[in-house]
């Protein structure tokens, strides 16, 4: 069983926003609203 010690930050860890922070462990790869996100997204096929 994973312990607190085991657990690994996402990028949500360097925001300042408290909703944010208490995403920072979730095991998603979340990218906050910036150009690393927008950069990403250029990659992936719009399928709407």
């Amino acid at each position: 069983m994973p312990t607190d010690n085991d657990r690994v930050p996402n990028r949500l860890i360097h925001e300042k926003s408290p909703y944010l922070l208490q995403h920072a462990y979730n095991p998603v790869n979340w990218y906050p609203w910036g150009k690393d996100a927008f950069e990403k997204a250029k990659g992936f096929e719009n399928n709407c």
